[in-house]
């Protein structure tokens, strides 16, 4: 259970770093402008902005890894950088793309649900 709990950990880590390079160093770039379904000019226009939410998205992963690194000793911030990965993929599903909802939301809360189980049973 522990080493499922810190994969899962490990690819809400990895996917949040793809999303800061796809929005600090892509995002008005063809990969970003698709990945988005972004106009060069709205991308151009909004740049300054996706690189603010591509550095959140660096600490939300720098604290996942954070975690993962203090082993047993990174429960708590696991679970709690787990929560706000969730609760920024549930308000994006509301206020702009549902499709979130798989790729951030439901990864996070599987992850939190298997680092929770594995700190409670002393199953391997």
């Amino acid at each position: 259970m522990h080493l499922a709990a810190n994969i899962v950990v490990a690819i809400v880590a990895l996917l949040h770093i793809y999303f800061l390079v796809l929005e600090m160093f892509l995002w008005d770039k063809p990969a970003g402008r698709k990945a988005f379904g972004l106009s060069l000019e709205q991308a151009q226009s909004t740049k300054v902005l996706a690189a603010n939410q591509g550095l959140y998205n660096g600490f939300l992963a720098a604290g996942l890894i954070w975690g993962l690194i203090l082993g047993h000793g990174g429960v708590q911030i696991q679970l709690f950088f787990l929560a706000c990965v969730f609760v920024a993929g549930v308000f994006v599903a509301v206020t702009a793309s549902k499709k979130i909802l798989y790729v951030q939301a439901l990864p996070a809360a599987i992850g939190a649900l298997l680092v929770w189980l594995s700190s409670t049973t002393n199953l391997p």
